[in-house]
Formats: structure tokens, C-alpha cells, sequence
């Protein structure tokens, strides 16, 4: 009985040595980017850019300052016409962040105590220019495969996982959700409007346009050079 039970204990501490059981989902791994209220983020490199590869979800600036959120039209209206910085939830469902990330008006983006993870800033119209050109402004190569509506899905051949996240207007309401995805640039075009990028369900381009920055779109990072 003895030399059966010592038999069995070398067999187990030949088993457990021979595993790695620091991890036991060999599939998981942390992700390599936190912004300050522990949200996790991965990347990917498009042509000489690295690029979080989902929207960001921060409540707080990089300074541990709250962000105000904007529930009512009214608020979000306010805050457009006092140039001051809010975020919101589309249609005000948390829910929705967990897959379309937040979105922000533009006087956030333009905020000193800065939105991205420390190492990532907001993009420049020009770095969205270059991101485009690395594409050839094929929206398909950007889109995520699922998720747009009207078949309009795209092959995210570049990792880039574009979801359709619509919009919230300046004047308070949200729209096209599934339809149509919206981002932001740190460039302004004049006082009332700055660049973005948006992506469609009737097609596979990338465009570009200026909006009020009462608007509140979709922040994608891009690493400091």
C-alpha cells in the first residue's frame, strides 16, 4: 500500500511540474493598454501607425478628473454652447458602451487634461489622412465583419474592428446606430466645426467631413510617435 501511495504522489508531482498552472486559460492575456478608469484596450499597427483597436470608454480625464456626462438633450445642448466637455451613452444605455465604446463631444477631445491613455493621444486630421492612404480609403478593410446593417459588413482585414456606434446631434438626439460610425479628429476646421471620419451601410469609404463640435462621435487613439 505504501509504495503504491509514494508511486502515485511522484506521478502527481511529475504532472503538476510539468504544467503551468499560473494561468489556467492559456488563452487569456492582460491587455498591453489601461486607461485611468482600468478600461483594457488592444492594439494594432496599420502601416507605420499603431491604433487602439475599439473605441475608448473613459469617464475620467488623464488627471483624474470626472467627465461630465450629459443625459438630457438639454444638458448636452448646454454644454455645446458653453464650449465645456461631456460624453454620453447612445440613447443613454450603458449597455451600448460595452460594445460602441462612449461617445464625446469635440470640446472634450480639446481638453488640456487629455482623454487617451497616457502613450496615446487623439488623432490629427493628417493621421487620419494617413491611416485612409494606408488603407486606399477601402472602409471595408476597417469595418468589423459583423454588425452593419443592410449586409454591409466589412472584412476587417486590417484589425481595425470599425463598429457602426452612431451619433448624438448638437441638438441632443442620437441617430443611426448600426448604420453608420463616427469619429472624431483633435484638428479643428473654424470656430463651430472640426474634422471626423464616418463609415456607412451603403457603401465602403472612408470620409471625411467637418462637424459641429456639439456632435458626439466615437474617439479612437493612436500612439504617441
Amino acid at each position: 500500500m505504501n509504495n503504491m501511495y509514494f508511486s502515485l504522489l511522484f506521478l502527481l508531482v511529475v504532472l503538476c511540474s510539468s504544467c503551468d498552472i499560473s494561468n489556467p486559460d492559456t488563452n487569456s492575456k492582460p491587455f498591453p493598454i489601461v486607461d485611468i478608469d482600468g478600461n483594457g484596450y488592444d492594439s494594432v499597427q496599420i502601416g507605420n501607425q499603431f491604433w487602439l483597436s475599439s473605441n475608448i470608454k473613459v469617464t475620467h480625464f488623464r488627471n483624474g478628473d470626472p467627465i461630465p456626462e450629459a443625459k438630457t438633450a438639454l444638458e448636452w445642448i448646454e454644454a455645446s454652447e458653453q464650449g465645456k466637455p461631456a460624453y454620453c451613452y447612445y440613447d443613454n444605455n450603458p449597455f451600448n458602451a460595452l460594445l460602441y465604446g462612449k461617445l464625446y463631444n469635440w470640446y472634450a477631445i480639446n481638453d488640456t487634461r487629455g482623454l487617451a491613455p497616457l502613450g496615446w493621444h487623439i488623432p490629427t486630421d493628417e493621421e487620419l489622412i494617413q491611416l485612409g492612404n494606408d488603407v486606399n480609403n477601402d472602409g471595408g478593410s476597417i469595418k468589423s465583419n459583423s454588425g452593419w446593417q443592410n449586409g454591409a459588413n466589412g472584412t476587417n482585414t486590417s484589425r481595425f474592428y470599425a463598429l457602426p456606434g452612431g451619433f448624438r446631434s448638437y441638438n441632443g438626439s442620437f441617430s443611426f446606430i448600426e448604420y453608420f460610425g463616427y469619429w472624431w479628429s483633435s484638428s479643428a476646421s473654424n470656430n463651430e466645426n472640426a474634422w471626423g471620419r464616418y463609415l456607412n451601410s451603403e457603401g465602403n469609404y472612408v470620409y471625411r467631413y467637418m462637424y459641429k463640435k456639439g456632435c458626439g462621435f466615437a474617439i479612437r487613439c493612436i500612439k504617441d510617435s
